[in-house]
């Protein structure tokens, strides 16, 4: 079966007129015609009903229509990746980051994938509201991918686990608990809360948490930066339930391990796509590598 045959057909089947389709393809009208009555033949059934004013389909050529669009970009894809074997690889990734994501070294590990692959162009963009704003972006088709501190979500959205933190309490050195070996959420109900805006990943799996114990703590203290979140309980505004990585900057504050076992995982998110991008997926494995 001619390929090119397929495109005439979903040219005309989409157009619904032989001239306007003949331009779309690049060919004359004669070519498509012929091309068209070549298919008929070879699937043994009649695709459209033509007049001298209407050109529609008939059953055949709308059952026919979602297989050989499906044809077309599997037929695309393989031109594709028969290119960018010839020239390296290309493209370009949008990729989602969490401000301040200690945890993992992202400008080494992207500096290393542009190495191996100069000719991807690689876009960095980091979201106000966090792990939630770049989920959406992700599933909006705005990113190609992105870090997430959220809970994994039954969403359409894939997600690769890429590491985890365990979430301890971070106190002033004069705290009532400071001396204590490890503290429930019970004990915080009536703390003062330095956190995360709502939204990013860290608070809403602490406010999960919460939920489930069926208590209430109040967040006394917003910040934007969870590196910054220690400094502001050494400054005695509150307490604050953060990953073991963020609490060791510094030695005027009390760590403190949670009774409850609490676990951030960060993941990287991508949309499935129906056409590869083998760029998005060369990264994806780079960075899970």
């Amino acid at each position: 079966m001619d390929s090119r045959h397929i495109e005439f057909f979903v040219a005309v089947a989409e157009e619904l007129n032989f001239t306007r389709a003949a331009a779309r393809v690049n060919a004359v009208q004669s070519t498509v015609s012929a091309g068209i009555v070549s298919l008929e033949r070879e699937v043994g059934a009649e695709l459209f009903r033509r007049s001298t004013r209407r050109v529609e389909l008939t059953a055949e050529g709308r059952d026919l229509l979602p297989h050989a669009r499906r044809l077309l970009t599997e037929a695309e894809s393989i031109r594709d990746v028969g290119q960018q074997a010839r020239r390296g690889l290309r493209g370009r990734v949008r990729i989602g980051v969490i401000s301040n994501l200690e945890m993992l070294d992202i400008p080494s590990a992207l500096g290393a994938f542009h190495r191996d692959h100069p000719k991807v162009e690689l876009s960095i963009a980091v979201r106000p509201r966090g792990s939630s704003d770049i989920v959406d972006d992700v599933r909006a088709g705005r990113l190609d991918l992105g870090f997430s501190g959220l809970p994994p979500d039954d969403d359409g959205l894939r997600y690769l686990h890429v590491s985890a933190q365990r979430m301890v309490v971070v106190l002033p050195r004069d705290h009532r608990l400071a001396t204590a070996g490890r503290i429930g959420l019970a004990d915080l109900v009536d703390e003062p809360c330095v956190d995360m805006p709502a939204g990013f990943g860290t608070r809403v799996l602490v406010e999960q948490h919460f939920d489930a114990a069926r208590l209430h703590r109040t967040v006394a203290l917003e910040v934007p930066d969870l590196t910054t979140v220690p400094d502001y309980v050494a400054a005695g505004l509150g307490i604050a339930i953060v990953p073991q990585h963020s609490a060791a900057r510094r030695s005027d504050i009390v760590v403190r391990p949670l009774a409850e076992e609490i676990v951030w995982d960060l993941h990287l998110v991508s949309k499935p796509r129906v056409r590869p991008n083998r760029a998005v997926d060369a990264l994806i494995g780079h960075l899970l590598s």
